[in-house]
């Protein structure tokens, strides 16, 4: 059977997959649409299957927010370079997910990926992508807020840094408290809210390094409690300087504006993924021999 270009283009409509894939699975299929649709699928799945276990430490924040601004979703989408993360159907599939976290609140990353995007489920068209462009993509995290107490702040420090923050206060404070998230990296909100363990661990380790002065016991609890209020100010929201003023901690700018923080989530591409080097002509190789 001839294969036509309106074949060929229907089937890439279907699929997202390259033109010279579709005629080929057209070919085998002996111009079947259904079956080289079926038989690309499962092609596709072997393929991202092959992948999963390659590192993805690049990709995208994507953020999406409730018409009525009294919810927000963001997600982490990974892949395994910088030029994938850049692409429009890579960025598109995140957008899509931080879409349907907003709309569904899944339990999951494997509850999202099996909600509807367009014809396919948000896994289906994570496999195409995959099949596609060549690399492992993951669908890493996700957060949903609703705003309860306060109003809604979100940051993007490009697509590689995402904050969303709930504030009892204007928009624009709570902008601006996600600014200084993105750059402060703060722990938790509170002293209060800091856990236990990391506590006892932390004065532990300041116990070991005030005893090494050799000044009495009185003196030494009295340095370990110094340098646990500046370590608490350190990790905690409210005990950090303001990014757009350091003569005044975050807990003043709330208390002069009357607001209070009540959530913050940080999001960082590749954060806690340990990311390997490669040479690039190996690199180049594997992309050649389809690895």
């Amino acid at each position: 059977m001839a294969i036509t270009a309106a074949m060929v283009k229907e089937l890439r409509e279907r699929t997202g997959a390259g033109m010279m894939e579709c005629k080929n699975a057209l070919v085998e299929s002996n111009g079947d649409l259904d079956a080289a649709a079926e038989q690309m699928r499962i092609s596709g799945l072997a393929k991202a299957d092959k992948k999963s276990g390659r590192i993805a430490a690049e990709g995208v924040i994507a953020t999406e927010t409730a018409a009525d601004g009294k919810a927000v979703a963001m997600v982490e989408v990974n892949c395994e370079t910088d030029f994938v993360a850049k692409g429009d159907d890579f960025t598109g599939f995140a957008k899509a997910a931080a879409a349907a976290v907003l709309e569904h609140n899944p339990a999951d990353v494997e509850a999202l990926g099996a909600l509807a995007s367009g014809d396919k489920t948000l896994e289906e068209v994570r496999q195409v992508l995959v099949s596609k462009l060549g690399e492992n993509i993951q669908v890493r995290r996700f957060i949903r807020r609703d705003m309860q107490n306060g109003t809604a702040g979100v940051y993007m420090h490009g697509e590689s840094i995402g904050v969303v923050t709930e504030v009892s206060g204007t928009e624009a404070l709570a902008r601006d408290i996600a600014m200084h998230v993105a750059a402060s990296r703060p722990v938790c909100i509170s002293a209060d809210e800091v856990p236990a363990d990391v506590l006892a661990q932390e004065k532990k380790i300041l116990v070991a390094e005030a005893a090494e002065s050799g000044k009495p016991a009185e003196i030494i609890e009295k340095m370990v409690e110094g340098r646990m209020r500046k370590y608490l100010a350190d990790i905690t929201l409210l005990g950090q300087p303001f990014v757009k003023n350091p003569d005044q901690t975050v807990e003043k700018l709330l208390k002069s504006e009357d607001a209070q923080a009540h959530f913050f989530a940080r999001f960082e591409v590749g954060e806690g993924i340990e990311k390997k080097t490669e040479n690039f002509a190996e690199e180049v190789m594997a992309q050649v021999k389809g690895d």
